[in-house]
C-alpha cells in the first residue's frame, strides 16, 4: 500500500481538494444476502464513487455514490417529490467495507447501516484499472484510521491499516448480522457512527454547539459540577462521549468527553431526577428525566439517545456513548429506576422483584420474538415495491362544496374523532356537535357523503360527543355525552338522530366503551363493554331500567397508571396483570387471535406477546392463564428515533395505535400518528426485532386520528383537524430529512363538516 504514499501526499492534504479519489464508472446495487429474496436490486445503473473529506470535521471522510445521468435524463426528476441523486456514507469500521468479485467484475461492498441486517451495498467497478481500485481501497482504510484515532494517517505503515481489512466471520446465525468483536473505545466509536445513521460528519451550527441546559430548581445546580454538591448526590457517574445531532448535515457531532451523572434533586421532592453532563470546563447540560426525553438505548453501541425541548421550543437530539459495556449497563439500570420512580412517585426498592424485571426488560431492543417464522410473502413485498409507481395513489381531498350542503361551521371547531366503518363502507368524523360521513370510493380516495348535524339528546339538548363507537352492523352509533356520564346515547345512522338514551347505572359512570368482541360490530350483537375508573361491566340495551349486566368475555384493559390486565371473564379477577412502566396508556388494541397487544403511551407504543412460553401453561395465552411470576412477557417499545424527532419540531404525542383489521386477515401493520405525521410499522419486521423500522408521512395540518380501512391493509383513513383523507400505505416514506421536514401538500378543507374560516 505504501507504493501510493507520494500520490497520497498530493491529494490527502490539499485544502482545496474536497475529493480525495474518484472512480468515474460503475453500478450500485442493494444486495439482500440473508433472506429468501436473495435479490440484487440495481439502485444506480450508472454511477461514480468518491471519497470526500468533511471540511468542517477534521479526520472525517465520506463515501459518496452519485448517480450519473445521460443528457436529458435529469428532466425526468422534475416532477418527483424527492430526488435520489446520491447516497452518502460516513467512512468507519462499522461499514465492514471489503472488496469482492461478482460475475468476474471487481466490487466494493459495505453494510447498509440504514437497512435490514442482511442488506449490503455493492459498487461494481467494471472497467476501472487495478491501480485505481487499489488506491481507492487504500484511501478507505486511511479514512477509517483517521476517524478511529483522530490523527493523521501520514506516518502509518501497511501493518497499521491491516486492522481495517474486513475478515468474514467464522460463524453466522441465519437472518442475523455477524457480531464484530468489541475492542477499544476508538473502535466502538466507529460502531456508534454506523448505528446512528452516519454519525458525526459535520459540526453543528453555532446555535447548537451550546447545550440547551435546563438545570434543576436547586440553586446549587449552577455549580461547575454537581459531583461535590452534597444536596444533589450522584446516583451514578460514568465517563462517556457527548454527541449532538446536527440538523443541517444529518449527523451526530461529538461535543466532547464528559462525565455523565444521574442525580436526585431533593429540593423538588424525593422523586425528581436529572441527567447531567459535565467536562473539565463545567456543566454542559442538565435535563430532567421524564418520558418526554423519548430515550432509546442501544446495547450494541453502548449508547443512550434522547430528545430535549428548550424553553424557546427548539427540539434537539442528544447521545451519550459509554466506554465499556459495564458502564452502559450500570447507567441504564440507574436511569431506568429513576425514570420509573419519577413516573410512579414510588420507591423502586418497594416494587416486587418480578415487577422490576418486567420494567428492565422493556429496555431490550432488536431481539427477535418467540415463535416468529420467516414471512413467506417477502417476494410479494419486492413485487409490490416494483409496482409502486403504477398503483400508488396520492391521498385525495374531498370535493368542493356544492349547492344544498349544510352551512359552514363556526370558527374554532376542529375535527376531534374518527371511526371507520365495518360493513357500510363509510367513515365518520366528529366535529363539534356534527358528524361528517364519508364514503370510500375503492381507489384510495374518500368522498364527502353527508352530515349528521346538531347532535342532541332525545330531549333536544345538544352536546359534543366525548367518544363514539359503531354498533349493530354499522346501523347505530353509540355516543358518550360528557355532561351525562351515567348514560349512553344510541344514534340511528340512517335517520341521522339520537333515538334512545341508555341509562347504565345511577351511581356508576361510563368512562370508556368497547365492542363485545373483536368483530362484534359486524354482527347483530347488542351488548357492549363499559369501564369506569375502577370497574368493568357489560351493557345490554335490551334490559329494562339500568343496562349494566355481567357476562363472560375476554378483554384487555389498560389504565392511566400504565398497568395492563387481561380478563377471560368480566366480574372476575384478571388472569394476567402486567405492572406499569409508569406512563399512562391512552389506547390499546389486540390482534384477532389474541396473541399480540399494542398499547399506546404518549411517547412510545408497547408491544406485548401474550403467548406463555414457560411453565405449566406453556402455549396458552395470557387471557386464559396466568404467566409464571418469574416469566412475564417482555414488553417491546416502538418509538421514533431521537434524531428523527429533532426534525419534527414538536414533542412526540401518539394517537391510539391500531393493527390493520379484517376477518380472516392476519395483521401485518401498526399505524398511529403524532402531530402532523402518520407513522406505520411493518409488523413482520417488528416481530423479528427490528423495532425502529417505520415509515412516515407529513401533513401541514395536525392528525387527529387514523385507522386502516376495514379489510384493507393498504388504505389508511386519516382525519386531520380540517380534512379527511384516504392514504395508500405505500405513500409513506422512510424517515429522512426531506420526508420529515417537507409537507406533502397544502391541505385546506372544502366541505362544511371540516371547513372553518381562514
Amino acid at each position: 500500500m505504501n507504493i501510493f504514499r507520494s500520490l497520497l501526499g498530493k491529494v490527502w492534504h490539499d485544502p482545496n481538494a474536497a475529493e480525495v479519489v474518484k472512480i468515474s464508472e460503475g453500478q450500485l446495487f442493494l444486495v439482500r444476502s440473508g433472506t429468501i429474496r436473495g435479490a440484487r436490486e440495481c439502485i444506480y445503473n450508472d454511477a461514480m464513487a468518491t471519497i470526500r473529506r468533511v471540511p468542517s470535521v477534521e479526520h472525517n471522510f465520506q463515501l459518496v455514490i452519485t448517480r450519473v445521468y445521460e443528457e436529458g435524463d435529469q428532466e425526468l426528476l422534475e416532477d418527483e417529490e424527492e430526488t435520489d441523486e446520491e447516497r452518502v456514507f460516513l467512512i468507519s469500521e462499522e461499514l465492514e467495507f471489503h472488496t469482492g468479485v461478482t460475475e468476474g467484475e471487481p466490487t466494493f461492498i459495505w453494510r447498509d447501516l440504514d437497512g435490514d441486517v442482511d442488506e449490503f451495498y455493492e459498487f461494481v467497478a467494471a472497467g476501472t484499472n487495478e491501480p485505481t481500485r487499489a488506491f481507492f481501497e487504500t484511501c478507505m482504510y486511511r479514512a477509517m484510521y483517521e476517524r478511529k484515532f483522530r490523527t493523521s494517517a501520514d506516518d502509518t505503515q501497511d501493518s497499521d491499516l491491516q486492522q481495517f481489512i474486513w475478515q468474514p466471520p467464522a460463524k453466522k446465525s441465519k437472518g442475523k448480522a455477524s457480531p464484530r468483536k468489541a475492542s477499544s473505545k476508538a473502535k466502538n466509536e466507529d460502531s456508534l457512527a454506523g448505528a446512528m445513521r452516519n454519525l458525526s460528519a459535520a459540526s453543528p451550527s453555532s446555535s447548537q454547539t451550546t447545550a440547551p441546559a435546563s438545570p434543576p430548581a436547586s440553586p446549587k445546580a449552577k455549580k461547575k459540577t454537581s459531583a461535590s454538591d452534597p444536596s444533589m448526590p450522584a446516583l451514578i457517574d460514568e465517563e462517556a462521549e457527548l454527541h449532538l445531532w446536527n440538523r443541517e448535515s444529518g449527523f451526530f457531532v461529538k461535543q466532547g468527553d464528559v462525565t455523565a451523572r444521574v442525580v436526585r434533586n431533593p429540593a423538588s421532592g424525593p422523586f425528581d431526577f436529572w441527567l447531567l453532563a459535565s467536562s473539565e470546563d463545567g456543566q454542559l447540560l442538565a435535563h430532567k428525566i421524564s418520558s418526554d426525553m423519548n430515550q432509546r438505548w442501544s446495547t450494541k453501541m453502548q449508547s443512550l439517545t434522547w430528545n430535549y425541548v428548550s424553553d424557546s421550543g427548539l427540539q434537539s437530539s442528544w447521545c451519550l456513548r459509554f466506554e465499556t459495556p459495564q458502564a452502559f449497563e450500570d447507567f441504564q439500570r440507574i436511569f431506568t429506576q429513576s425514570l420509573w420512580e419519577g413516573l410512579n412517585q414510588y420507591s423502586w426498592d418497594k416494587a416486587k422483584l418480578e415487577e422490576q424485571n418486567y420494567v428492565m426488560s422493556s429496555n431490550v431492543e432488536d431481539v427477535e420474538m418467540r415463535d416468529v417464522e420467516d414471512e413467506e410473502d417477502e417476494e410479494d413485498a419486492v413485487e409490490d415495491e416494483l409496482d409502486k409507481s403504477e398503483d400508488e395513489e396520492e391521498e385525495e381531498e374531498y370535493p368542493e362544496e356544492e349547492d344544498g350542503m349544510p352551512t359552514v361551521l363556526g370558527k374554532g371547531e376542529r375535527n376531534s374523532q374518527l371511526t371507520v366503518g365495518y360493513k357500510g363502507d363509510r367513515s365518520y368524523v366528529v366535529r363539534g356537535n356534527n358528524i361528517g360521513v364519508f364514503s370510500h370510493t375503492g381507489d384510495n380516495q374518500v368522498k364527502y357523503y353527508s352530515t349528521i348535524s346538531k347532535i342532541a339528546t332525545p330531549k333536544g339538548k345538544e352536546f359534543n360527543p366525548k367518544q363514539v363507537m359503531l354498533h349493530d352492523q354499522d346501523t347505530k352509533m353509540i355516543l358518550m355525552n360528557p355532561a351525562d356520564q351515567n348514560s349512553l346515547f344510541s344514534l340511528d345512522i340512517e335517520r341521522g338522530k339520537i333515538v334512545e338514551e341508555w341509562k347504565v347505572h345511577e351511581d356508576v359512570t361510563v368512562d370508556h366503551i368497547a365492542p363485545d368482541s373483536k368483530f362484534a360490530q359486524m354482527t347483530p350483537e347488542q351488548t357492549l363493554v363499559g369501564a369506569s375508573h375502577n370497574a368493568l361491566f357489560r351493557i345490554d340495551p335490551r334490559m329494562s331500567g339500568n343496562k349494566m349486566v355481567d357476562k363472560s368475555g375476554k378483554l384487555a384493559v389498560a389504565s392511566e397508571k400504565g398497568d395492563i390486565r387481561l380478563f377471560d371473564s368480566i366480574g372476575k379477577n384478571a388472569k394476567t396483570a402486567l405492572p406499569p412502566l409508569g406512563d399512562p396508556i391512552t389506547g390499546i388494541d389486540v390482534t384477532a387471535n389474541g396473541r399480540w397487544i399494542v398499547a399506546t403511551t404518549r411517547t412510545y407504543l408497547l408491544l406485548i406477546d401474550t403467548l406463555i412460553g414457560e411453565g405449566r401453561y406453556t402455549g396458552s395465552l395470557g387471557f386464559d392463564r396466568s404467566f409464571p411470576a418469574n416469566a412475564k412477557p417482555i414488553p417491546r417499545r416502538l418509538q421514533l428515533r431521537a434524531e428523527h424527532v429533532a426534525y419534527m419540531e414538536h414533542s412526540v404525542s401518539f394517537t391510539p395505535a391500531r393493527f390493520n383489521m379484517g376477518e380472516g386477515q392476519e395483521e401485518n401493520a401498526i399505524v398511529t400518528s403524532t402531530g402532523q405525521f402518520v407513522v406505520a410499522w411493518d409488523f413482520a419486521k417488528v416481530k423479528k426485532g427490528l423495532l425502529d423500522k417505520y415509515e412516515i408521512k407529513k401533513y401541514e395540518d395536525y392528525v387527529v386520528q387514523d385507522n386502516f380501512k376495514f379489510g384493507d391493509d393498504k388504505e389508511i383513513i386519516v382525519a386531520l383537524q380540517n380534512n379527511v383523507l384516504a392514504v395508500n400505505k405505500k405513500s409513506l416514506k422512510r424517515p429522512t430529512r426531506a420526508s420529515l421536514g417537507t409537507p406533502t401538500h397544502n391541505v385546506r378543507s372544502r366541505s362544511s363538516i371540516v371547513n372553518s374560516p381562514y
